[in-house]
């Protein structure tokens, strides 16, 4: 077996994925590893998405490492600066900021079959050797802009949730928050007690549930701190709980009828106009989009400053939005709540694999993967949060840290058996994506509605269609078979002119 010197592993972004990659890694006793992350601190969408009232949609126990527990979360649900606070944490207790190259991007990644050896080239300008390669850059990472016409044109402060301008004073302000998804149901009602006057433009009313968000009493902090196997139990519950809600939100069956009640009683309950309540109802199956959570968005539109405008967009003004009825909606501030580029569709940076294949053209049909991880052609390249893991009713952190411990048992064979690589055969990759897609038709998000997860043919090649307890049994063990072992070639392997062993 080559010692952990001889065997560099280059983990691309510094986010959840990436993070939880390093600490296993770690623990495993792989220490040659670098993490590469294009801003200047980690976090990914954490470290982004700074705007008031951003916080998580699944409960803070779950939506944490089973490896790294936090006994202190404050509230049932974390704010952004809480998970990235906590994440920070991760990185110095576990010693990783030597390994953490910030400000350093991965501009193309090339596969030297004879070497058995990733190149990898760096915003830098330099080129980086690795043995395998974990790429953690996440799906929902670079804000999605509208295509609305004169968007260029406007004069006044204009900036993406995900972008938050915070020297931008709101107070008294003419402001209009463009989309109702996920950044929205936080934002809004965060924003509509300092504004002078909120216009939110509703293109498409989604479904919202309760949040029951609270603060974590004291007492019950202390005793997770103490008793350590009473938080565990407490995350089983509650991931318990998300599982047994799963088919509600993803099954395209009766039982999404059970969610559209449990929504429209708490619609009913937070809004009192009739006509408002009816422009908030959403015309398509529940779980067929996200599903949001809040205690407060709804009941915020009953605020004599906050409109509800569900006119389409027709253009954007030096002064305001034009909406399709003529009305010229005047504002000071346009908030783009317009959520991210998916980023499925293509390589998130030019990737050549075996024979000059190139990632994007293997997926020109559609972003795939063996169990969301590895793709054929592309060998030693273990992706996290890859395609079809996404999950429709719990925490991604689940898929994502078995998708960990996969690449881990993979990385160990590719040790414990000298080979040059291993690539996962076609007809195994191809079969088991045949399976997703036939199993999308019975889910919800296949029912009839436009959303982000479906790809201009209606494919999904975004969420996972099942239960999480079913991904995380599929990809329990890392079976061999399932691969090409592929044995060093008898010529002497050396480094390319110009390559750094990291």
């Amino acid at each position: 077996m080559q010692s952990s010197d001889e065997f560099p592993i280059a983990i691309i972004g510094a986010g959840f994925a990436g993070i939880g990659a390093a600490i296993r890694l770690q623990q495993a006793g792989l220490r040659s590893f670098t993490i590469f992350e294009r801003a200047d601190e980690i976090g990914g969408t954490w470290r982004d998405n700074t705007y008031p009232g951003c916080a998580c949609d699944v409960p803070s126990h779950v939506y944490s490492f089973s490896f790294e527990q936090n006994p202190d979360w404050e509230r049932a649900y974390a704010s952004a600066g809480e998970i990235q606070r906590y994440l920070l944490g991760c990185v110095e207790r576990h010693g990783l900021r030597a390994r953490l190259r910030t400000r350093t991007a991965i501009t193309a990644a090339r596969f030297e079959e004879a070497t058995g050896r990733w190149l990898l080239q760096t915003s830098a300008g330099d080129t980086v050797s690795a043995r395998v390669v974990i790429a953690g850059v996440g799906g929902l990472v670079d804000p999605a802009y509208p295509s609305i016409p004169g968007l260029e044109r406007f004069a006044g402060a204009m900036f993406h949730t995900a972008r938050w301008d915070h020297g931008c004073d709101l107070r008294g302000r003419r402001v209009a928050v463009i989309g109702t998804g996920a950044s929205a149901v936080q934002v809004v009602p965060a924003i509509a007690p300092i504004v002078g006057h909120l216009s939110v433009f509703q293109r498409t009313a989604p479904w919202v549930m309760p949040k029951r968000d609270r603060a974590i009493p004291e007492w019950a902090r202390r005793w997770f701190a103490r008793v350590p196997p009473l938080q565990t139990a407490y995350r089983w519950l509650l991931f318990a709980v998300s599982e047994a809600m799963g088919p509600i939100v993803f099954l395209d069956s009766p039982l999404s009828k059970l969610g559209e009640w449990a929504s429209l009683r708490h619609l009913e309950r937070s809004v009192s106009d009739p006509v408002l309540r009816e422009k908030l109802t959403p015309h398509f199956q529940f779980g067929c989009k996200r599903v949001l959570i809040s205690d407060d968005y709804w009941p915020s539109f009953e605020r004599e400053n906050v409109e509800l405008v569900t006119e389409p967009i027709r253009e954007i003004t030096a002064s305001g939005v034009v909406t399709a009825d003529g009305r010229e909606h005047a504002v000071d501030v346009l908030v783009l709540a317009t959520g991210f580029k998916l980023g499925l569709a293509n390589a998130p940076f030019p990737i050549t694999g075996l024979a000059g294949q190139t990632l994007d053209a293997a997926w020109k049909d559609g972003a795939v993967a063996y169990k969301g991880v590895t793709v054929t052609g592309f060998p030693n390249w273990f992706m996290l949060m890859g395609p079809n893991t996404g999950p429709g009713h719990t925490s991604v952190l689940v898929y994502t840290e078995h998708q960990i411990a996969y690449a881990l048992q993979a990385i160990a064979r590719l040790r414990r058996g000298d080979l040059a690589y291993l690539d996962v055969r076609r007809e195994v990759m191809d079969a088991y994506n045949a399976q997703l897609q036939r199993r999308m038709r019975y889910m919800a998000w296949s029912s009839g509605c436009m959303s982000w997860y479906l790809n201009p043919d209606g494919s999904n090649h975004a969420l996972f269609p099942g239960f999480a307890s079913e991904y995380c049994l599929r990809i329990r063990r890392f079976r061999p078979a399932e691969y090409r072992l592929v044995p060093w070639a008898a010529a002497p392997i050396g480094l390319p002119v110009g390559a750094t062993v990291m």
